[in-house]
């Protein structure tokens, strides 16, 4: 199957080439796959893509023999290959490789410049990955022990801390290194979604283009194994139940193609991924009637805001599709995603334009290891706050707190009110700071919403190696705004507080 697999490549290069010929130029003639045998599948690419983009795209061919990839001086040979019905390489028989890469010795043997090239690109497991990073993460720990150990405290110690400051300068850069070594684009994993989109298209008959934004965006490679399926979940989920059929579309004055947008964007210390279509979007009425019959409502309709309720989709169960089809009403619904989401420390929230489209955003970390964070005194209990969510830190006067008729306490800052949660009072955790003059403000904000943290005092900025909850806890009991731990440099350990 050759021949399949050659279409398989020039179906990955669509999108991430600017221009490419290839021979044999017709792959579904009968002896295309004889001749890719024999005398190999040959590509001529323009891009402005790297080199070793290229080459990592195109080493990922199921069953590859031998790859030889070489890059040319000017586009003069690139287009003498190229004439009105393609390209004859018969008459140019393996000339390509006579030209040499810029700086480099020209190779009379193809099978020298392959073994050249397999040496400037390695292929590393990635359980060695893994363990490189955790050994990482045990470094920054180590150096925190070393520089803020408590004998240390009162001395005066210059040349120590000149010492001190250079490693951490070099575990910083190994940590970087490390990290950038552990990304991938997300193009690979974007690139899948158009055969589920072909495949959906043509059972659902539905037309369905997907446009692809940002695919060179990079996440960690742990990352990128979490979010695939979700990414497909939502695509299948937009095409069944968003885009409506071609004939109905084109009754609405819309046009008979409809659109599905999957975009990824940085965003701080996050990656977004939004999934965008222009169909008819969510029903208001039948996610209420859901919600209703199956007692999920938390709070009274009225009160409820748009994106509160568009957000209900993801609740365990939730589907509004009544038929039970290949593709909806089998009771899997979107809450597998969030599951997924919020395995890696993500997000997944909705948003709706009735009858205009459907905007779905996943918020992800860039990296699931090192956080900066900012570490807070509650009691004897110490917590961090990733950088990121916080906006300002301040010491309140007793003129801006605020109770409302509730009994919920707010604070006013520059005109504006924001709600405010004791740390000690939603931990448990026994302090003799109780007044607000007396301890601290942290406005921290998250996904548009903003709350003031109240603790005891801030202990300073640190880099965090964030380490999952012991099991022990997690079956006991499920603790609301806590995801992760670390040590510190005392040997102390840290709960990583995150806003949801």
């Amino acid at each position: 199957m050759e021949n399949l697999r050659a279409f398989g490549v020039i179906n990955d290069l669509q999108g991430f080439i600017e221009e490419f010929y290839y021979e044999p130029g017709d792959i579904d003639q009968e002896d295309a796959s004889r001749v890719i045998r024999e005398e190999g599948f040959k590509l001529f690419l323009k891009t402005n893509r790297s080199f070793e983009d290229v080459y990592e795209l195109l080493k990922k061919t199921v069953f590859l023999k031998d790859l030889q990839l070489l890059e040319l001086d000017n586009l003069d040979v690139f287009h003498q290959y190229y004439e009105a019905q393609g390209i004859d390489i018969k008459d140019n028989p393996i000339m390509i490789p006579s030209v040499p890469r810029q700086g480099e010795k020209e190779h009379d043997n193809p099978e020298a410049f392959s073994a050249l090239t397999h040496q400037s690109i390695i292929s590393v497991s990635v359980n060695k990955l893994d363990k490189l990073m955790d050994l990482v993460g045990e470094l920054v720990i180590a150096e925190a022990m070393v520089t803020q150990n408590p004998d240390l405290l009162g001395l005066d110690l210059g040349n120590f801390q000149k010492a001190a400051r250079q490693l951490r300068k070099i575990s910083g850069e190994i940590q970087d290194t490390v990290m950038s070594v552990r990304m991938v684009p997300l193009a690979a994993t974007f690139q899948k979604m158009q055969r589920t989109v072909r495949d959906m298209c043509k059972k659902l008959d539905k037309e369905v283009r997907l446009k692809l934004v940002g695919e060179e965006t990079e996440v960690d490679k742990n990352i990128i194994e979490h979010i695939s399926d979700p990414l497909m979940h939502l695509i299948r989920n937009a095409i069944d139940h968003g885009i409506e059929p071609p004939d109905e579309r084109e009754a609405k004055g819309k046009s008979r193609t409809g659109t599905i947008v999957l975009e990824a964007k940085n965003s701080g210390s996050d990656v977004l991924i939004i999934v965008r279509d222009d169909g008819e979007g969510f029903s208001k009425n039948k996610i209420l009637a859901k919600a209703r019959k199956n007692g999920l409502l938390q709070k009274p309709e009225t009160e409820m805001s748009d994106k509160e309720l568009y957000n209900l989709v993801f609740l365990p169960g939730f589907s509004t599709n009544e038929v039970v089809t290949e593709f909806s009403g089998r009771g899997v619904g979107m809450d597998v995603v969030t599951k997924n989401i919020q395995a890696v420390g993500g997000t997944v929230t909705a948003d709706c334009v009735p009858g205009a489209g459907t905007t779905l955003t996943l918020k992800i970390p860039l990296t699931l290891a090192i956080i900066d964070g900012m570490n807070v005194r509650v009691g004897n209990s110490r917590y961090t706050i990733p950088l990121t969510s916080i906006r300002e830190s301040f010491r309140p006067q007793k003129a801006d707190v605020i109770i409302d008729p509730d009994q919920n306490e707010m604070i006013m800052v520059r005109g504006q009110c924001y709600p405010v949660l004791r740390l000690h009072e939603f931990y448990r955790v026994k302090t003799e700071v109780t007044e607000f003059t007396g301890g601290i403000i942290i406005m921290i904000e998250q996904d548009g919403k903003a709350l003031c943290l109240f603790a005891d005092e801030l202990l300073g900025q640190q880099q965090v190696v964030v380490k999952a909850l012991p099991t022990y806890i997690k079956n006991t009991r499920k603790i609301t705004g806590l995801a992760g731990c670390t040590l510190l440099g005392d040997g102390g350990i840290t709960g990583r507080y995150d806003l949801y």
